[in-house]
């Protein structure tokens, strides 16, 4: 399954709407079951609207997607939008560890300043 890169944009929002600890608290649980915005209000110490608020961000960065279920509006999360993030991440650890591994090699490379010369 091939994922597509995010956008600047894309990618603005996704880790806007992660930078929350809440947010990230909906996702993962939207992650293993679909959720009602109802049960998810009663987990937290705060408003039903205030829910709904993490849950519109959560829903423009497209980490979960919300649809009717009768009278509940019901959440799940998007797989497929945490892969793109992930792959944006693995990028990053991708450019770190090859500037490690180009340390390393520096760091072991004989030092032709350290030898006294034969003068």
């Amino acid at each position: 399954m091939v994922v597509e890169a995010l956008s600047e944009d894309e990618t603005d929002r996704v880790f806007r709407a992660l930078a929350d600890g809440t947010r990230r608290d909906i996702v993962r649980r939207t992650l293993v079951a679909e959720v009602s915005v109802s049960e998810l209000a009663a987990k937290y110490d705060m408003s039903f609207a205030a829910v709904q608020k993490h849950v519109a961000v959560l829903e423009e960065a497209q980490l979960v997607t919300k649809h009717a279920r009768g009278r509940e509006r019901m959440v799940r999360g998007n797989a497929a939008r945490i892969r793109q993030a992930q792959r944006l991440l693995d990028a990053f650890e991708r450019l770190q560890l090859g500037r490690i591994e180009r340390l390393d090699a520096l760091l072991a490379a004989p030092d032709d300043s350290a030898v006294p010369s034969a003068d």
